[in-house]
């Protein structure tokens, strides 16, 4: 017999469910996060070579398709997790992300076989996509479906800090292999290391998700035959649902997913172009930052089974609107604070009739004042505009003195003598920390947010067809709002050269979010489940 008591039995499996669900949504983003991680080194291995900055935003393009494909996954695997159970969906979904991360590793460059590896390269991500899909909706309503009511927004943050894990353990294995190797086989063939060690994750979430057994939930369903037939065609049958679906796409997915993604993607972008903090040291200052948020997004989904899942989320939107700017501006200052004097001290004006930009540009840009801002964009310098007379050369002024503008050399030169620092560097301990405190923040206001979501999303759909309302709404908001977010701003700083004006992205979706989120949303924080 058995010498555990069913309260002891029931620990441990309640243990093992988010110890279950948690690695394998840690492993899952990971796979994900492989590609944003190393977005630069993808560019230049699969992308045709001639402008870093066109490569460098195909690369989030097509990092962009991937959560571009996570609705249509949602609704695939949100048809089976309704149909036929939650445990073997998301084993499933964990399965094509971990195959399909580790072919990218796999698969020949640009230079061996030309258009065609751009081409494989969106139909894997293509099926990444997919498979996150059916991941988040999986792992949370499993976890919450066997969590006592009154502590569910702790069991299922469990789940928004597996994200957060996945991102890190990106970080991890890309500086581990990369010191390993040296630079020099990192650049040549080191880089496929990360995504080759899927394998290894995805044996080890199959192992420990076998272990697992069906949701409590949906067993009750099973056995008194209220399976839905058609989830999606449900999830759209009622106003009342189709208003919950809209309330959770733009009032929750969004304004959460770009809070997140500017706490960890666009920080990592911004530190490694803007800044000009070497790869290897920015990674590991953004990878610091997020081992300090893991434990806000506990933090605050133990809160909202305490307070309330909305009055957290609320206040999160609210803040991260006055204070992302500040924040932004304070990890300038502390990142490379010589180049913060010399853009104050120095300020690079460009003065031309067309001063058009297109980052994509694959050869020189068309115009003679888009060839001054392209080298200026290149060297990650911000910049201003202004207008000149029609059919004018461009005139460029560096702290007001002029330089020749139709010389790359002798714009390199002024920058260098008015003090803009153009190689990459390395911050010494110092003001490393006080950028890891600065992502440490944006992450405290991520965890507001992000913390809460998984209850209460759970809890704001019912049993029959959770699955499908929880997926679809979150995967859209997430995937298009969230996932197109660095090629965004990134594309926004280019054409501006004002190296925050990115942020306006982030700050229009949130102000979006919590307009809905104020009105609209209930409070879900005890419902029922059955």
């Amino acid at each position: 017999m058995s010498s555990h008591t069913p309260a002891q039995s029931e620990a441990a499996r309640n243990r093992l469910v988010i110890v279950a669900s948690t690695l394998g949504t840690v492993f899952e983003w990971y796979d994900f996060f492989i590609y944003g991680t190393l977005a630069a080194i993808i560019g230049r291995q699969f992308f045709p070579a001639g402008n870093e900055t066109a490569q460098f935003l195909l690369v989030l393009a097509t990092f962009g398709i991937g959560f571009g494909m996570r609705p249509i996954g949602a609704a695939l695997f949100g048809h089976f997790g309704d149909r036929l159970g939650r445990k073997y969906t998301f084993l499933a979904t964990i399965v094509v992300m971990g195959l399909a991360t580790a072919l990218v590793g796999a698969m020949p460059s640009y230079a061996s076989i030309g258009v065609a590896a751009p081409l494989l390269l969106v139909v894997l991500r293509v099926f990444q996509g997919l498979a996150l899909g059916g991941e988040y909706g999986g792992a949370a309503i499993y976890v919450a479906e066997h969590a006592p009511a009154g502590k569910r927004g702790f069991y299922t943050s469990f789940i928004q800090a597996g994200v957060i894990g996945g991102f890190l353990l990106s970080l991890i294995v890309t500086i581990t292999a990369q010191l390993a190797v040296g630079d020099e086989a990192w650049q040549a063939w080191g880089w496929r290391i990360p995504f080759l060690f899927s394998i290894v994750l995805l044996a080890l979430s199959l192992w420990v998700r076998l272990m697992l057994h069906e949701s409590p939930v949906f067993q009750a369903m099973k056995a008194s035959g209220d399976i839905a037939k058609a989830p999606l065609k449900e999830t759209f049958a009622s106003w009342g649902n189709v208003k919950l679906v809209l309330v959770a796409l733009f009032g929750l997915a969004a304004g959460l997913t770009v809070i997140w993604y500017t706490a960890q993607f666009q920080a990592l972008y911004f530190l490694q172009n803007t800044l000009h903090i070497a790869d290897t040291p920015a990674r590991a200052i953004v990878g610091a930052g997020a081992v300090v948020s893991l434990f806000w997004f506990i933090l605050f989904g133990w809160v909202s089974d305490k307070i309330g899942r909305k009055k957290p989320i609320v206040i999160g939107y609210a803040l991260t609107i006055l204070a992302i700017f500040p924040l932004f501006h304070w990890m300038a200052a502390s990142g490379n604070p010589e180049l913060a004097a010399a853009s104050a001290r120095a300020p690079v004006v460009v003065t031309g009739s067309d001063c058009t930009y297109d980052p994509f540009a694959q050869k020189e840009q068309p115009t003679a004042c888009g060839k001054v801002l392209d080298v200026l964009s290149k060297k990650g310098v911000s910049y201003t505009k202004a207008t000149g007379a029609v059919g004018a050369a461009p005139v460029l002024t560096i702290g007001g003195e002029p330089v020749d503008a139709s010389d790359k050399a002798a714009i390199e030169g002024a920058l260098t003598r008015a003090g803009y620092p153009l190689d990459k560097i390395t911050p010494p301990l110092s003001r490393s920390v006080q950028i890891v405190m600065v992502i440490a923040l944006i992450g405290f206001l991520s965890g507001m947010t992000y913390g809460p979501v998984a209850a209460l999303l759970v809890e704001l759909f019912p049993a029959r067809i959770r699955y499908t309302s929880l997926s679809v709404p979150y995967h859209i908001g997430t995937g298009y709002f969230g996932g197109f977010l660095p090629l965004i701003s990134q594309y926004i700083v280019a054409r501006t050269g004002d190296p925050f004006a990115g942020l306006w992205y982030t700050v229009a979706v949130v102000a979006m979010a919590l307009v809905v989120t104020l009105i609209w949303l209930p409070e879900t924080a005890g419902r029922e489940l059955d």
